[in-house]
This record gives C-alpha cells, sequence and structure tokens, in this order.
C-alpha cells in the first residue's frame, strides 16, 4: 500500500474483477483507536453525503474510516454492468486486505442500505471484524430488484435493460438478479461472529423497518437497535447523518475500538499555543487546541470540501468570542446581566470605500480587510447598560490585537524536535 498516498486521504486498491478500486481515507489527527471500512449504498459511491459525514465524524472520534467506490462506480475503473452483489462482498473483502498491509484490518464494518447487506456477508470473510453496523439495511439482498419498477421484466426477458436510478443510467443484466436472488442476508445475520448494530428509520420509503427487524431477530447477542427517527433513507440531512456517526463510534467503543485517548496519550498542542496537520484532502486541517481536536478547510468553491470553517471563520469566532467574553467579565464584577450574541463578518474592501479604514496599509489590489461585529442584546440586559458594554466590547484582546497588529515569528522545529 502507498502509504504516503494514504497519509494524503487516498487509496487505490486492485478489486475483485480486476479493476482499480478508488478509497477515501479519514484518518484521525491524534492516535488511532480503531479502523472502519465503509460500504455505500446502492449505485450511490463514497462521495455521497450520508458516507462522507459519517466517516468524517468517526474520525474526529479517532476512528480511521476507509470508504470506496465499488467497481464501475464513481471514481473506480470497471464495467458496473459487469457487477453483481458477489463482486461487491469481493471488493469489501479486497479492500480489507489492502488495510491489513496499510493502516490496519477493519475491525469494524458499516454499510448503508445494500452496503449494509454486503458487510453482513463479508464480516465472515474478514477475520478482523469485531462489530457490524448497518444503516437502512434490506434484509434480504433481491430487496433492491423493486427499484427496477417496469423496467424488471424487460431485464428479465431480455438478459439486460438499461434503468434511470437517482437520474442516471445504469446497464443491469438478469445475471444480477440472479446473484441477488441466491444471498439470505438473514443468514449471515444469523452466523455473524460480531456484535451488531441495527440503524433504521422507522419511515424509510425505500427499505421498510421491518427488514431491520428481522435482522435484528436473526442475529444473536450482542445485538443492538437504533431508531433514525424522521431520517429519510439516504440520511440526507447532515444531523441525521452525524446522529448515526456518534451512535456508532459510541457503540463501537465497547466492541471494536481501543481505549479513548487521554491527555497523556494524546497527541496534542503545547498549553500555549495551537497545532495544525494534514487531515487528508485539498485543505482539510486538523487543529489540536487546549486537548481537544477542530478541523478547518476550504469551501467547495475553491477545491475544498467544506468539511470545517475556513481560517478566517476561526479568526472571525475568535474576535467574537473575545468580545462576548470580556463583556461578560465586566458585567459579573457589576453584578449586571449580559444577554447578547455576537457576529463576526469578514470581508475584503477597497480602501478608498471604507471610511472606517484610514491608516491601515492596503494590500493587493488596493484592498483591506474588514471585520464587521454586530452585538444584539436580548431583554435580559437593561438599556442602560448596553453603551457602556459596547465600549467595553473594544477593549477585548483580540480586538486590540488586531487593532494594532502583531509581529509574527517563524522559525523551524530542530531535527527530531
Amino acid at each position: 500500500m502507498d502509504e504516503e498516498a494514504v497519509a494524503m486521504g487516498e487509496m487505490k486498491v486492485t478489486g475483485s474483477h480486476g479493476a482499480t478500486l478508488s478509497a477515501a481515507v479519514d484518518l484521525p489527527a491524534g492516535p488511532v483507536r480503531g479502523v472502519a471500512l465503509f460500504a455505500h449504498c446502492f449505485t450511490c459511491g463514497k462521495n455521497v453525503r450520508a458516507a462522507r459525514t459519517i466517516t468524517r465524524r468517526l474520525a474526529e472520534k479517532g476512528i480511521a474510516a476507509v470508504r470506496f467506490d465499488f467497481t464501475g462506480l464513481g471514481s473506480s475503473e470497471g464495467d458496473f454492468a459487469s457487477t453483481d452483489f458477489s463482486s461487491n462482498v469481493a471488493d469489501l473483502v479486497a479492500m480489507a486486505d489492502a488495510m491489513r498491509g496499510g493502516i490496519g484490518a477493519p475491525t469494524l464494518l458499516i454499510g448503508h442500505s445494500l452496503g449494509g447487506a454486503a458487510v453482513l456477508v463479508a464480516a465472515a470473510r474478514i477475520p478482523e471484524v469485531k462489530a457490524v453496523a448497518t444503516i437502512a439495511a434490506p434484509s434480504d439482498a433481491d430487496h433492491v430488484m423493486h427499484t427496477f419498477g417496469a423496467d424488471l421484466a424487460r431485464i428479465e426477458e431480455d438478459g439486460e435493460a438499461e434503468v434511470t436510478l437517482g437520474g442516471r443510467h445504469f446497464t443491469i443484466r438478469s445475471s444480477f438478479l440472479d446473484d441477488l436472488r441466491g444471498h439470505k442476508v438473514t443468514d449471515a445475520a444469523r452466523m455473524l461472529k460480531a456484535a451488531l448494530l441495527v440503524m433504521h428509520a422507522p419511515r424509510d420509503g425505500q427499505v421498510g423497518i421491518d427488514n431491520a427487524t428481522r435482522l435484528f431477530v436473526a442475529a444473536k447477542h450482542p445485538k443492538s437497535f437504533v431508531s433514525l427517527g424522521d431520517a429519510d433513507h439516504l440520511l440526507s440531512a447532515p444531523d441525521d447523518a452525524a446522529y448515526a456517526a456518534d451512535v456508532i463510534a459510541a457503540w463501537a467503543g465497547r466492541f471494536a475500538l481501543g481505549a479513548a485517548a487521554t491527555p497523556d496519550t494524546a497527541e496534542v498542542a503545547p498549553q500555549d499555543g495551537v497545532r495544525a496537520s494534514d487531515a487528508g484532502g485539498a485543505f482539510r486541517t486538523a487543529i489540536a487546541a487546549g486537548g481537544i481536536t477542530l478541523m478547518a478547510d476550504e469551501p467547495v468553491s475553491v477545491g475544498g470540501e467544506a468539511s470545517g470553517p475556513t481560517p478566517y471563520d476561526y479568526l472571525a469566532s475568535a474576535l467574537a468570542a473575545c468580545t462576548l467574553m470580556t463583556m461578560r467579565m465586566y458585567a459579573a464584577r457589576k453584578g449586571w446581566v449580559v444577554d447578547a450574541t455576537v457576529d463576526v463578518h469578514h470581508d475584503k474592501v477597497h480602501a478608498a470605500d471604507c471610511a472606517e479604514c484610514v491608516g491601515l496599509e492596503p494590500g493587493p489590489g488596493g484592498k483591506v480587510d474588514r471585520f464587521r461585529r454586530i452585538i444584539t442584546f436580548g431583554p435580559g440586559t437593561p438599556a442602560q447598560h448596553r453603551p457602556r458594554l459596547m465600549e467595553i466590547a473594544d477593549r477585548c484582546p483580540v480586538h486590540l490585537t488586531l487593532h494594532r497588529g502583531a509581529a509574527i515569528v517563524t522559525t523551524q522545529a530542530a531535527a527530531g524536535g
């Protein structure tokens, strides 16, 4: 395995049909508690919102997570028409084999929809697996056939047909249907030698909740069931996918993960500073500060993945937080109440158009940085206290630092330091 590529958040693996599979690797900023492999939903891809959200959230909790495109989908090579459920399972096993020689074989398998059925079947062929989590998974692989609708008869009669799924066109062959019918996922659940977490939304319109019931009943203990509330089948709402990731991480901590990192063992920055490190992708950066890890990124419009605030967002956040803290500290000494919010917006404007920017040295294009701070008081702060609190806001240390300017001294750490 190319360790440098893994460090950059990528993997290339030869799949079951000999095609190159493309994978994304989300690595924790600190110690790795465990390794997870994620299988996406039918015809979706590794970059579908649910997959991205879940694996990145797991990485934030110390779990290295790999998501990949099955043969013929997304960035993976190969002919989708020649694949079937069995080849998907084999792709999962091939990915686990490749991980074994690098970041480590997965101890946790996670599958969404048909990917959930696939991880249940694949688990028996990956000896390191200690826990399996399914999300909106069918209890039998052939459940996916209902998505073909009226095209199903044409596939059976003609041997293959082009179907439209999610606005995209796919060629489905009758051999694909035969393979689906040959797999009994409930049997795989019954023989599973790992802990099982079944997650499903009661109102899932594509894979009914009865599928979750059959999988749960078939499996032996330890097993758990968690309702996903009003989530849709694809977990399109970011909050739903984040909730699923949080539950999986907490549950897997009992069965498939090492101990959580402690301040004594975690790689954190010095007490009086922060540390930035590569978190994969073009711009994703992990920030260790005060014993916790934050994520920074850039918007999709400039090549980022929007997985966290931008550096300027963090700078604006520092000003907003410092402002509110300073007002609260002053108010506490006076016995006042600060009922307020602070909004800060950063932009670059032409110096000639900014009356408040007199004295600032313009940068490229004659522009200067401007922070617009808006303080909104609620009814808990009496009107007579507000003018003084507005004055105190200007004494915020971050405000003063930005106003005065600061020296930045850059050095290179000594070897091994």
